[in-house]
């Protein structure tokens, strides 16, 4: 059975050969330092030195364009003696440490979108559907590369969702503002969001056969979901249906949403409208899988294993595989952590989790 075949069974829960062994959520870019000179490999490859399966590919912005287009000009606006204060790509202006640069939170000092003026100025010049160049010249050959790959296609990712870009290009403070003082505003960022991920859609599955069609969030903390209830279904979930509804009428059986954070309020509102994969279910902020599998048992399922008991003790590790055994007897379940796996994980720790992982999903 293929990697790709297999996914795809999996979270629709049909049978399958074994359970999906892959990599995960990934990793920082300092962990993979630290395992470098831990393992004595500057040229490691994860994927070839664990074996795991082709996992999922998430075809955004390097074959179809999502968002903002043409980007903003990257370019260093001022260097401070710890930092570098720079405009990104999506036009936010922030200021980085030197010491870390894309590892802690940045400060954020200027988003691109502050009121009308600046939204009607961004979605004329920057977001418009029908820009040719948001396809590829070369996409046929880039569909008949994918097509026949054994990556399960995903379109969209990261930062393509209707809370998630919004607050890429308002900051969480300018849009939880906006959703109260002004609601139109958001009304139409969402809705013409929309408009261009489906027209967009439509142009990109006339080439390639996509599996799953993905939203990112980041809509929630620790102590829940950033808006109400009432806002999600006012707000989002008209589109999330449109989105589902593309999905059915294109042969897409995987509608996903990636968000952080205390879920339990967003599962059941985002499957109401379609959603059924959702990830990652960080167990800091109370996440149980094995509870939420109990609960919506047709929902499929990544993450949920502590990211944090993988830098401990191989007791705790084996704590972990205890619980991807039980989710896997549910089915529709992905094992992975919680996140990108963090530096404090040792090389050591990571192959030995691995390798439990890769026993439990090819033996069972």
């Amino acid at each position: 059975m293929k990697s790709r075949e297999r996914i795809l069974a999996t979270l629709l829960g049909k049978k399958t050969d074994r359970a999906p062994y892959t990599s995960g959520m990934g990793m920082w870019h300092s962990t993979f330092e630290r395992w470098r000179e831990e393992s004595g490999d500057k040229n490691l490859d994860i994927q070839e030195y664990f074996g795991f399966d082709e996992g999922i590919s998430y075809t955004a912005d390097w074959v179809m364009r999502l968002g903002v287009n043409p980007w903003f000009t990257e370019e260093i606006l001022e260097t401070r003696e710890n930092s570098v204060v720079r405009r990104a790509a999506n036009g936010v202006v922030r200021e980085e440490l030197k010491s870390n640069l894309g590892e802690t939170l940045p400060n954020y000092l200027d988003y691109p979108v502050k009121d009308w003026d600046s939204w009607k100025k961004l979605k004329e010049e920057r977001l418009n559907p029908e820009n040719p160049t948001r396809i590829p010249e070369n996409i046929t050959e880039l569909a008949g590369n994918l097509n026949n790959g054994s990556y399960f296609l995903a379109l969209g990712g990261y930062p393509y969702g209707l809370f998630g870009t919004c607050r890429e290009f308002m900051g969480v403070e300018g849009l939880l503002i906006a959703f109260i003082e002004e609601p139109e505003l958001v009304f139409d960022m969402m809705n013409h969001l929309t408009d261009l991920w489906l027209y967009v859609y439509a142009e990109a599955v006339k080439y390639i056969k996509f599996d799953m069609i993905h939203i990112w969030e980041d809509m929630s903390g620790k102590q829940g979901s950033l808006i109400s209830p009432e806002m999600i279904k006012k707000f989002m979930l008209p589109n999330y249906r449109r989105i589902s509804q593309f999905c059915k009428d294109n042969g897409i059986e995987i509608l996903s949403v990636d968000t952080d954070g205390n879920v339990d309020e967003l599962v059941p509102l985002f499957m109401s409208a379609g959603v059924n994969f959702i990830y990652p279910f960080e167990v800091a902020a109370g996440s149980d899988i094995l509870e939420f599998r109990k609960k919506y048992p047709e929902l499929a399922i990544m993450g949920g294993i502590d990211k944090r008991e993988i830098a401990k003790t191989k007791k705790e590790i084996d704590k972990q595989m205890e619980i991807i055994c039980e989710m896997l007897g549910y089915g529709r379940y992905i094992p992975s952590v919680d996140h990108l796996v963090h530096p404090e994980v040792s090389w050591e720790n990571f192959c030995y989790f691995n390798k439990c992982l890769k026993e439990i999903t090819h033996n069972g």
